[in-house]
Order: structure tokens, then C-alpha cells, then sequence
């Protein structure tokens, strides 16, 4: 498995991907907001395309922020791993700054959400 940094905004959103042979564990901490969504959406499609990627997991357990930009990469990834055949899940544990801006927009029943 490796572990590659995503070089986005650091002092707001820090993005990591670490890949194994038939998935990928991309682990979000920090804000998710109209800055630092575009970069989000570039990485989650990037992982998504590439050859082999079977599973996708977004740990999302660290952010302290998601806003309206935020959910539209997270749905835009969702759209293309199903487009792809591939499954994303999203891991939220008890992060009310990620469940209740899933919950008010009914995606968290359109995702996969795990934890």
C-alpha cells in the first residue's frame, strides 16, 4: 500500500491516498468548502480512474467543515464510480460537521456510508 499527499491548500484541507491492489483509502481531515472542494473532486476522480480500483473508501472522520461545494464533489464522485462499476463508500463516524450536512440534503441515504 502506498500513502501519496494530494497537493492541495494545507493550511485548510489535508488529502491523502493511500492505494492497495484493488482499492483505495482516501483520507479527508480539515475544511471542505468551495476552496478546497475543486482539488477534492480532482483527487476522488483521479483514484476513481485508475486501472484496478475496484473500492473506493473516503475517510471523512477528520473534516471539521462540509459545505454545499463540498457535497457536489462527493456526489460527482459517487455519479462516476457508479458510471465506472466501481463502489465508493463514504466513512463518517460521528463527525456532525460531515453527518448532519449528509443527512439535511438526504445524500446520506444516496451514499454508501460505513462507521
Amino acid at each position: 500500500m502506498t500513502a501519496l499527499p494530494i497537493d492541495l491548500d494545507p493550511t485548510r484541507i489535508d488529502v491523502r491516498a493511500a492505494t492497495s491492489a484493488d482499492g483505495a483509502v482516501i483520507t479527508v481531515s480539515g475544511e471542505i468548502d468551495s476552496t478546497t472542494a475543486p482539488g477534492l473532486r480532482t483527487c476522488l476522480l483521479e483514484v476513481l480512474e485508475r486501472p484496478g480500483t475496484v473500492t473506493v473508501e473516503v475517510d471523512l472522520t477528520g473534516v471539521s467543515f462540509l459545505d454545499s461545494a463540498g457535497l457536489s464533489a462527493l456526489a460527482t464522485a459517487h455519479r462516476a464510480a457508479q458510471a465506472g462499476g466501481r463502489t465508493l463508500q463514504m466513512r463518517v463516524g460521528g463527525t456532525r460537521a460531515v453527518v448532519r450536512p449528509l443527512e439535511i440534503t438526504g445524500l446520506r441515504d444516496v451514499f454508501t456510508v460505513v462507521g
